[in-house]
């Protein structure tokens, strides 16, 4: 409810009502006013003019220090108080010279505004008494009216009260609203780690039963596709078997893509890499390995992406036209860059060196949105894929 000054919201202070705040000038320049015009009081008599004058203007001074001037904090508060104490100090020495008229209003606005914007401390009661003093005093001086003096006291003093009483009012609601606020936070916050508990169950079960039964079932199929091979069985059963074991593959791959998304955690790209690699081992029976150099980090998402449909690229690139052929992946991370290189090792040149088709091309033009680099060829014993990323 207050700042580091001790001060409600800027926004509170300073709100429709700010106009308010000049009030003291109005009240002090409101002594030079004809009776008939407004309630003024009696007329000032010539000598007390100067005095009166002088006054007025260092009321309207303090009340100037009291408005939001675009001043920092801590210099702000500090000339608020200053102008506060100002303003109850030269309002007591106005009501001794001339206790008459509104001008009386004054030590009741100052002891309301004492405690009406800020946390009480010292000055707040300081000006409090000040204006009960300053209120009070007048009387006693002029009729020595001691009653009259005791029920202005009090009447500045029950302001006071009454000022503090709404402020203790508001800070207990704004309290209230803050701990309403905080329980429901804490009911939220229950609730998405229950749904989270779930999730995490759901995704225990799908990683230890379905991907593990799925991971097995395509191990199996490729022992009877090598059996089928050795045997020299139809082509047909073989290529049925193949396409079993691809959408078994495929299906270990979106299974750990939803256990992903069940964690609420993202896939580490050089584990999507791998599963790619793992994809292509189960699927062509080809030996192939990815090595992954340096400390994996996470990449940009552009980035990420070139780096998965590049190797998703050459490796059917190289099921196509090196079937069969140990495939080597390497991913490395160095500073400022990402590199990822793909080899098939069929034994020999490709019999027609190419620039890898439409799927690279594609690749290549990725690449170079981002500030990469697509590099292809062949090499003595097979084709060579090499991309480079900055990230």
């Amino acid at each position: 409810m207050f700042d580091d000054q001790g001060f409600v919201p800027r926004d509170r202070r300073y709100g429709a009502l700010s106009a308010f705040r000049m009030l003291p000038a109005v009240l002090a320049l409101t002594l030079f006013l004809p009776q008939r015009l407004f309630l003024g009081g009696q007329q000032i008599p010539a000598d007390l003019r100067p005095w009166l004058g002088a006054l007025a203007l260092v009321v309207v001074a303090g009340n100037l220090m009291l408005l939001p001037w675009p001043w920092p904090e801590r210099r702000a508060a500090l000339l608020s108080q200053i102008g506060l104490l100002v303003i109850t100090v030269t309002t007591g020495v106005i009501l001794v010279l001339h206790p008459d008229g509104v001008v009386y209003g004054l030590p009741f606005w100052t002891a309301r505004l004492a405690v009406r914007y800020r946390r009480p401390n010292l000055l707040s009661y300081v000006v409090i008494a000040l204006s009960v003093i300053g209120a009070g005093l007048p009387q006693l001086f002029r009729d020595f009216n001691w009653l009259a003096a005791l029920g202005i006291g009090l009447g500045v003093l029950l302001v006071a009260l009454l000022t503090l009483n709404r402020q203790g009012r508001e800070e207990r609601l704004e309290q209230a609203e803050l701990l309403l606020a905080r329980r429901q936070q804490v009911v939220e916050e229950h609730a998405r780690a229950a749904a989270l508990a779930e999730r995490a169950r759901i995704a225990r079960e799908v990683h230890d039963v379905l991907a593990h039964s799925l991971a097995g079932l395509s191990l199996t199929l490729q022992g009877t596709r090598l059996m089928l091979q050795r045997d020299n069985a139809s082509q047909e059963v073989i290529d049925q078997v193949s396409k079993a074991q691809k959408l078994a593959a495929d299906g270990l791959a979106e299974a750990r893509r939803a256990v992903a998304a069940l964690r609420d955690d993202k896939v580490p790209d050089a584990r999507a890499i791998a599963d790619l690699v793992t994809a292509f081992r189960l699927e062509s029976g080809a030996p192939a390995e990815l090595t992954v150099n340096g400390e994996p980090r996470d990449l940009p998402a552009e980035a990420a992406t070139a780096l998965y449909r590049t190797a998703q690229e050459a490796l059917t690139n190289a099921r196509k036209h090196a079937p069969g052929a140990p495939v080597d992946a390497v991913l490395d991370f160095e500073d400022g860059r990402t590199v990822l290189t793909v080899i098939d090792h069929p034994g020999k040149p490709p019999a027609h060196a190419t620039s890898g088709g439409y799927g690279l091309l594609g690749m290549r033009e990725r690449a170079e949105l981002i500030g990469g680099e697509l590099e292809t060829g062949p090499m003595e014993d097979g084709w060579r894929v090499r991309l480079v990323v900055p990230a």
